[in-house]
């Protein structure tokens, strides 16, 4: 019997649909979706089917020598293309995350030697986006003229980010989110307490939902958002040190979800993000000005796109959360 997939409950129709085009194959899929909803054990799963030699319906053996070597992580017809860590130069920057030019150029001998096993040779790059223009550009040598049975399968958060022309030569595939019901129960299967408000959180990613479970997370947002909650006593020197010593990426994240949530109160009644802060975000959301908060949102947007580059993280947040104050304590006075 073959071994059960390894996917999530909300990917089973998507996968049907693509083993059903087994034959009919692009060298170049696309899979993307929202963070934290499984796309890489997805693509992972399907590359394992893809190097099965003798797969049962739309399953991978597990028998075969193909799935041996791909169980333990030796199949020479794989290869996988993540990012290295690189240090960066200025004050707070906790390092570059990028998939180099030398990554992708050694894939030049990998594509160009008959396959191992005689089958496919599968190309997984996680997430796409993390290539910086070089390797993009050298990998767009490979989709122009792709190699004899060789599959690219490219895995991104983030599919604008990617070079126009590496996105015109892949088929895209959407991993959609899970309904609310599907991955409110699945979280509960996990034993998340609070699956709801954690759900809520992730925009309904159940993966990055999980994360919020058992650890500081749900703590340290509770207390930035307490913070911000209060703008009138808000102490954004202090909220900016101690944000200094947290992940960038995260409180920005959390900020905008919180803007958001103000901007929606105004338009729709209901806070999407933010639930167990609801009643303080009608409130807040009453009295401020749509068009100064629409003007806040694309600053922090903009701060967010640059979060790559190099810059002193305190200074950063204190400019953020000082804006922040002053465009509701004006609007809100």
């Amino acid at each position: 019997m073959a071994p059960p997939l390894n996917l999530y409950p909300w990917q089973i129709s998507v996968w049907q649909r693509l083993v059903a085009e087994r034959q009919r194959l692009p060298h170049a899929l696309l899979i993307h979706g929202r963070r934290g909803i499984g796309k890489r054990a997805f693509a992972f799963e399907f590359a394992r089917f893809l190097l099965c030699e003798a797969p049962q319906g739309e399953r991978a053996c597990g028998l075969c020598r193909g799935c041996h070597l791909f169980r333990v992580g030796t199949h020479p017809d794989f290869r996988v293309l993540e990012p290295e860590e690189r240090e960066g130069e200025g004050e707070g920057n906790r390092g570059i995350q990028q998939i180099s030019i030398g990554q992708v150029r050694e894939l030049t001998d990998f594509v160009r030697l008959s396959t191992h096993q005689h089958g496919l040779r599968v190309i997984l790059i996680h997430p796409a986006e993390a290539m910086n223009v070089a390797a993009a550009n050298a990998l767009l040598k490979n989709l122009e003229e792709p190699a004899e049975n060789t599959v690219f399968l490219l895995v991104s958060h983030q599919p604008r980010q990617l070079l126009p022309t590496v996105l015109s030569r892949c088929r895209a595939m959407a991993l959609p989110l899970p309904a609310l019901e599907v991955g409110r129960a699945w979280l509960e299967e996990q034993g998340v307490a609070e699956a709801e408000l954690c759900l809520a959180i992730s925009g309904g990613a159940p993966l990055e939902a999980q994360s919020y479970a058992g650890g500081e997370r749900l703590e340290n947002r509770r207390a930035l958002l307490s913070a911000l909650a209060e703008p009138g006593r808000l102490d954004w020197l202090r909220l900016a040190e101690e944000g200094s010593r947290q992940e960038l990426a995260e409180l920005i994240d959390w900020l905008q979800k919180w803007l958001y949530d103000l901007l929606a109160v105004r338009f729709t009644g209901r806070v999407r993000y933010n639930p167990d802060f609801a009643r303080r975000l009608q409130e807040l959301g009453a009295g401020v000005n749509v068009d100064a908060l629409l003007r806040f949102l694309r600053e922090v947007a903009g701060v967010r796109r640059h979060l790559k580059h190099p810059l002193n993280t305190q200074l950063l947040l204190e400019s953020v959360f000082s804006a922040y104050q002053r465009l509701l304590t004006t609007e809100n006075a």
